[in-house]
């Protein structure tokens, strides 16, 4: 007997299965990891050991806690549900087909602008190396080189996806081998301690949790793994299986390399720009050679490899609701030859291009808007776990469908207080416009055709 790869459960939901189902457990695992970028914290390491007050490791700890619970919830949607758009389909499908589009609209303000944000960042990070040459240029190259590789297929996008992990898997053990190294000789005067995950002299809940909320960014990414539901040889399963597990691993490599720079640099308040603080960190522990490699590597981490994957998500989510008529129809249209959606990717990288020119000099209010989006998105989710099990299908599993989302529901709920106050103004206008479009889909009847029962 064939096993059921998805494409059957599909079927049942009312649509055809279009986009090719190559993906394996490992693409989606290394997809994953990709997206969260395994040496994402050298980019924010600055903000979250000023935050933090020294215990980055501790920030970074409870970030992957919170997100395991939210890791556990798009586990069991994803069985329920295996198709492509993430959070809009688990919450259109679970509560009801107005609050998926509220869900959705606040996932796109995440995904949406991520790619955006990752160019940015490269392309200003390249842009002090090489003044000469002018950030807009960059961030053009970065966006054609992602947007030819997604058109190709998704399976010449995983491919991509493995020999970038490769490289960053690489860079990362060299800093943590030279780290450890400088530690073992006193480099700076520094010792091995507890410090970075604990210092009772510093210690604070609410000082912790407003570093969490800027650690939460490095996490972001575990979720779009859900969004390759349609191309997942292995099924419903095979997302969830991904999801969790890419989530511990990144988590550990997040401890680990912000443990090893707090011991070489303890002293937060004396980085000489707070934006560059890791590669302070890291030219004293091994030389200027190391601090630039650190540099090179979230640049290309950033603008290549984390951006092709942020691309691949925000096209399947755009796709979805192209397809439910929830966003213009033409954003459904898939290649005949590629099975990719191709003008979700076009638009995406062309949209990519405008935000990244109106935010070049500040990528502040960019990554409020993020935060505020997944946060309020991961909400959502939770709730969709409890209305489907529980209240429509009178599940009995209290555990898995009450317990473990109602904690996830209220450590989100706890970061999502403690953003800033620019996030959450910025992040509900952009909410209340959405509510306003699902009560217009709601008065006019708008979008029928999904079937709630």
């Amino acid at each position: 007997m064939s096993k059921d790869n998805g494409s059957t459960s599909l079927s049942k939901f009312g649509y055809k299965q279009e986009l090719h189902r190559t993906l394996s457990t490992k693409d989606l695992l290394v997809y994953g990891l990709i997206f969260m970028v395994p040496i994402a914290p050298f980019g924010i390491y600055g903000e979250v050991m000023l935050g933090s007050q020294g215990m980055v490791a501790l920030a970074y700890l409870i970030g992957m806690v919170g997100m395991i619970f939210t890791a556990l919830s798009y586990a069991r949607m994803s069985e329920a549900f295996p198709m492509a758009g993430s959070v809009y389909s688990y919450a259109g499908r679970g509560i009801n087909q107005y609050v998926g589009f509220i869900a959705g609209w606040a996932i796109l303000l995440d995904y949406i602008l991520v790619p955006a944000l990752l160019y940015v960042v490269s392309a200003t990070a390249l842009t002090g190396m090489w003044p000469a040459i002018p950030g807009w240029f960059w961030l053009l190259f970065f966006i054609v080189i992602n947007t030819v590789i997604n058109y190709f297929g998704i399976k010449f996008t995983a491919r991509t996806n493995w020999i970038f992990l490769f490289f960053e898997l690489a860079v990362l053990l060299i800093f943590l081998v030279v780290g450890i190294t400088a530690i073992a000789n006193g480099v700076n005067g520094a010792t091995f301690s507890f410090d970075p995950i604990y210092n009772p002299d510093t210690f604070s809940m609410s000082v912790v949790m407003g570093a969490v909320s800027i650690a939460v960014l490095s996490f972001l990414g575990f979720d779009a793994i859900s969004t390759l539901s349609e191309e997942s040889a292995g099924g419903p399963k095979a997302i969830g299986k991904a999801t969790i597990l890419s989530l511990l691993i990144v988590g550990v490599l997040f401890m680990a390399q912000t443990w090893v720079a707090a011991l070489i640099f303890p002293d937060f308040n004396s980085f000489d720009d707070i934006g560059t603080a890791f590669y302070e960190t890291a030219a004293m522990a091994g030389g200027e050679w190391l601090g630039v490699l650190t540099a090179i590597a979230t640049a290309l981490a950033w603008g290549i490899a984390d951006a092709l994957v942020a691309q691949v998500a925000i096209s399947r989510v755009l796709f979805s609701m192209g397809r439910d008529r929830k966003l213009p129809k033409f954003l459904s249209k898939v290649h005949p030859k590629y099975k990719t959606p191709y003008s979700s990717i076009l638009f995406v990288a062309v949209i990519s291009f405008i935000i990244g020119l109106a935010f070049m000099g500040d990528i502040g209010i960019l990554t409020s808007f993020i935060n505020f989006g997944a946060l309020t998105a991961f909400l959502f989710l939770h709730v969709s776990v409890f209305v489907h099990y529980i209240y429509k299908n009178k599940s009995k599993n209290y555990w898995s469908h009450l317990v473990l989302p109602l904690i996830g529901f209220i450590i989100i709920a706890y970061v999502w207080i403690n953003l800033a106050t620019q996030a959450k103004v910025l992040g509900l206008s952009w909410l209340a416009v959405g509510i306003i479009v699902a009560i217009y889909f709601a008065v006019k009847k708008k979008d029928a055709s999904i079937d709630m029962d």
